[in-house]
């Protein structure tokens, strides 16, 4: 596990962010409306809300968050990457003294601008950390272990528990909470997925008279490899030569900006690439 100081310095700094933003929203939005955000968070929201309506005790969020992520923890520690663990961590303590530390405001009743805005804040935060390769912990370590080491697709599993979770919040507390939180949830999803790319995929088919040269760029960038394909031109009948790859979509600009150095002239056309079967280098965790 190495350090760089001004990388890492960085990172914390994002991490910092996106704990005061998580912590912010859930004590201004997610309290206020009654909802419920889905994963580790909203378990323990969930386990708070119960404890104080049927036994009358008041739990810490952050203690119950903390016991809930144990699990996850270890797992990110054992399977995914120490730094990214360690970084994770301090999300999820920081998260939870500030939530706990900080007074419950309200800002709007309007419940349908609370689920709006309290889903695309709660985006903004998860997107911050997964941009500095961390997490804001609970299912997203066992999403990304069980997509990296095992290669299923997780969205199920955590679509499920997420399920299970609105229909027991739904039953003790309303249905109306229940239903707002998808749009929430939904809401967050669609932030993360426009500010975070990285396991989303970009097909790259370059038309080019320098194919070898473009194939050594695109490795050099991404560490993808490249099929060359042998065409005609329909106008001049002249050979033409298709470099053919998939790179992730955070290197997509940098990758065709490095093509457009090496051939001015390539022809290139990038569309979004929704499924692929067999080996796609992933980036390693720390």
């Amino acid at each position: 596990m190495q350090f760089s100081w001004k990388r890492d310095s960085k990172i914390l700094l994002m991490v910092v962010i996106a704990s005061v933003i998580m912590s912010v929203n859930i004590n201004t939005f997610v309290q206020t409306g009654g909802l419920y955000p889905g994963g580790v968070t909203g378990l323990t929201l969930l386990i708070q809300r119960f404890s104080e309506a049927f036994l009358g005790v008041h739990l810490s969020f952050a203690l119950v968050n903390f016991l809930l992520n144990l699990v996850p923890v270890y797992i990110g520690f054992k399977y995914i990457g120490k730094k990214f663990t360690l970084y994770s961590c301090v999300m999820i303590v920081l998260t939870g003294f500030l939530t706990d530390l900080l007074p419950t405001y309200v800002i709007t009743q309007d419940i349908l601008l609370i689920t709006v805005f309290g889903g695309i804040f709660s985006g903004i935060a998860v997107s911050l950390c997964l941009r500095s390769d961390t997490t804001s912990g609970g299912t997203d370590f066992i999403a990304i272990y069980l997509s990296q080491k095992k290669g299923i697709d997780a969205w199920n599993l955590i679509l499920a528990f997420n399920v299970i979770q609105l229909v027991i919040a739904g039953w003790l507390f309303g249905w109306d909470k229940a239903l707002y939180s998808i749009i929430f949830q939904y809401a967050s999803t669609q932030v993360i997925q426009m500010m975070y790319k990285r396991f989303q995929k970009k097909t790259l088919f370059i038309v080019t008279t320098k194919p070898q040269e473009v194939s050594d760029v695109i490795f050099a960038k991404s560490h993808h490899g490249a099929t060359i394909l042998r065409g005609e031109g329909s106008f001049a009948h002249q050979e033409r030569n298709i470099v053919y790859s998939v790179v992730s979509s955070d290197e997509n600009k940098r990758v065709v900006r490095a093509v457009r150095n090496v051939d001015p002239e390539a022809f290139v056309n990038t569309f979004k690439t929704d499924e692929i079967k067999g080996l796609f280098y992933q980036r390693p965790t720390e």
